[in-house]
């Protein structure tokens, strides 16, 4: 829960902080300039605030891990939401209102994080984790969004974000690999060197690990 707050305030701050100019600039996301990517930021926000106030008595379905949908092949830009965060992110012309809407909202889920019992339940695309669970598998997407960001960004949850992916594919990546390189090349964000794919051995096969 703690992790969850540190990594949202901390990437906040780091959207807050970028000039408008790179707003344009492509960002770690596939087909996504950076406004696109801040536009899904305000929907995540969105999804926070609604999955806390959605109670369930069910037994969990699903956890942090499992949270997670994964593919191997990146997504072709077709799918109806991701052309809308498209559509909506152009609408906002000057990159000073999409980030107050961000910081609007996201200051409002990072207090209803704060607030929530980690141990209630709650309902969110045909799952119910606890509140806890959800919040942590949050804390990958917080990480690998930051890294998404223009910069040379040192999220909070790095090697908790690794932690996670690692348990998403079933194997660890090697020593060699620095917790960013992990999340980046795990993901598919950034091509492994020769060295290492060689390193990877086994689980170079199964990556990119397309999570959704």
């Amino acid at each position: 829960m703690d992790l969850f707050s540190r990594s949202w305030t901390a990437l906040l701050a780091a959207v807050a902080a970028l000039p408008d100019e790179d707003f344009a600039k492509p960002s770690g996301c596939r087909g996504w300039l950076v406004r696109d990517l801040v536009c899904h930021l305000v929907i995540d926000a969105q999804d926070v605030l609604i999955t806390l106030v959605t109670p369930s008595e069910a037994e969990p379905t699903a956890d942090a891990i499992t949270y997670w949908k994964v593919a191997q092949t990146p997504p072709a830009g077709d799918d109806p939401l991701d052309a809308l965060i498209v559509r909506l992110a152009a609408a906002y012309e000057d990159p000073a209102l999409l980030k107050f809407h961000l910081d609007d909202v996201g200051s409002a889920a990072g207090r209803a994080a704060d607030l929530a019992d980690p141990g209630v339940r709650v309902g969110t695309q045909d799952m119910v984790l606890t509140a806890g669970d959800y919040l942590s598998a949050y804390v990958l997407e917080w990480t690998l969004h930051h890294l998404d960001l223009p910069g040379e960004a040192r999220p909070p949850g790095l090697a908790q974000a690794r932690g996670m992916l690692e348990k998403i594919a079933g194997a660890a990546f090697p020593a060699s690999f620095t917790d960013t390189g992990a999340l980046l090349v795990g993901t598919g964000r950034r091509a492994p060197t020769e060295a290492e794919t060689a390193a990877l051995g086994d689980l170079a096969a199964r990556l990119p690990l397309v999570l959704g």
